[in-house]
């Protein structure tokens, strides 16, 4: 999908670059914290699920945010618990290596609508021993275990000392999250003083655990050794949760999930969208539009992230894919009109999703396109609506997929099957409010994942 609610929330997108940028001009340095040891490694030889995940992405020329001897401290919601966790961490996008001094994690403190910590739970990650990484530019880095009692469906806080000057050059900018950024290394401290505050997720792309059971098996055994992972692909419509609330359609899918009738042993849900993705394209916009200066939060194309944020993920076995609505509304707005798909465009790359996800063993799951009659960006037309059709009326008779979620029948407005129902509507008529997403979880069969 297109970013948040681009005209409305743009401005107050790049007022956060500019605050982050101004925050980053070198505050006096703290005195580094005493680090509560690591807790013992966990086995090497457990089994890894992933409880969270986001999608990074690159930024603008015009966003010069930079980190120098601060601490990012961020906000995660677990889907699964686990009994030890380890953090993957990304400088996938930056030019130069990614040098972080400490590196924490803990459990939010109960209650706490900041960035405390609770305490006792604190643990100091390392990597391959050291307590200190230096990430070389494009890699991920992947820490040591360590054993911690994850609740599922809680938050964590992962705290990352960036010691020298450091672009913000690897981020999810659309997190739906309020992250917090506090001066020197503070990163093992119980409360913090946070000089600004970002809904963004910087270099942090995923939290694993050693699952445990959410429920007790009809046999009164956990069924652990089960655990696995369903990654949900798609863009702002995956993405967007009112801020703070953890209100994304795979939240309320993860309640379904450890709800009745749920499947016995844990599913991890990993949410892979990216406000303003694209299945055939990475963000390209004409020269002199306004989107140059955000279009690169947009992802590279769904193709061409399948590899790092599907096939890579820990406990994967089943892909949910949401997308392409961007596809037919880029073009002619901020992307050129070279770029326009068809219907037919839209299901040989679907296709491609299709293929590389049997290729991994994965079971695939393909959602249909929502209606965005008279939305606010532009993107609704007779020939766009007519590439929406084709597309959902393959996915939903062809057979291809392994199974269909039918979100368009789920948002629509019975009376006018092209539109979003008003109850649904966040506004714009394209993106669905609190209450069309969790309409958009309830849509998605459970059997799935049994």
């Amino acid at each position: 999908m297109k970013h948040l609610t681009v005209r409305q929330r743009l401005s107050a997108l790049l007022a956060g670059v500019l605050l982050l940028g101004g925050a980053s001009l070198t505050p006096a340095a703290s005195a580094a914290p005493a680090s509560a040891p690591s807790a013992a490694p966990a086995a090497s030889s457990a089994a890894w699920t992933g409880t969270w995940a986001t999608a990074p992405t690159t930024v603008p020329r015009t966003d010069t945010t930079t980190f120098e001897n601060q601490t990012i401290r961020q906000i995660v919601r677990t889907s699964i618990a686990g009994s030890a966790l380890r953090v993957r961490l990304s400088n996938e996008f930056g030019k130069q290596a990614l040098k972080l001094g400490d590196v924490h994690v803990a459990r939010r403190a109960a209650g706490t609508a900041d960035a405390s910590i609770e305490p006792g739970t604190d643990r100091r990650l390392t990597f391959g021993g050291k307590s200190s990484v230096s990430i070389p530019a494009g890699a991920p880095a992947l820490s040591d275990p360590v054993t911690l009692r994850v609740p599922a469906r809680s938050d964590l806080v992962v705290s990352l000392h960036l010691p020298e000057r450091t672009p913000g050059s690897t981020v999810n900018s659309f997190a739906s999250q309020r992250n917090y950024v506090a001066a020197g290394n503070v990163t093992g401290e119980t409360r913090i003083e946070p000089t600004s505050v970002t809904e963004r997720w910087y270099f942090l792309t995923g939290v694993s655990v050693r699952a445990t059971a959410d429920r007790p098996s009809e046999t009164g055994r956990s069924e652990t050794g089960n655990a696995s992972a369903v990654v949900a692909l798609g863009d702002s419509i995956t993405a967007g949760s009112t801020v703070d609330t953890n209100h994304r359609w795979t939240d309320y899918l993860t309640q379904r999930l450890q709800g009745p009738g749920g499947p016995r042993h844990p599913v991890g849900v990993l949410n892979k969208g990216i406000s303003g993705n694209r299945l055939l394209h990475d963000p390209n916009p004409p020269a002199g539009n306004p989107a140059e200066a955000y279009a690169a939060y947009f992802g590279e194309s769904g193709l061409k992230r399948f590899d790092r944020d599907v096939a890579a993920q820990p406990g994967a076995r089943h892909l949910l894919v949401l997308i392409g609505v961007n596809d037919l509304g880029h073009p002619g707005t901020i992307a050129p009109l070279s770029e326009k798909v068809t219907g037919q465009d839209l299901i040989d790359g679907h296709r491609q999703l299709i293929a590389r996800a049997h290729e991994r063993g994965l079971r695939i799951y393909g959602g249909t396109i929502t209606p965005f009659k008279n939305d606010t960006f532009g993107f609704s037309t007779p020939e766009n609506e007519a590439a929406r059709q084709t597309f959902n009326h393959w996915l939903r008779t062809s057979g291809e997929y392994d199974g269909v979620v039918d979100f368009d029948a789920a948002l629509r407005d019975p009376a006018e099957p092209d539109q979003l129902l008003a109850a649904y509507d966040s506004g714009d008529h394209l993106h669905p409010n609190d209450a069309g997403r969790e309409a958009m979880a309830r849509a998605v069969p459970l059997r799935f994942f049994k």
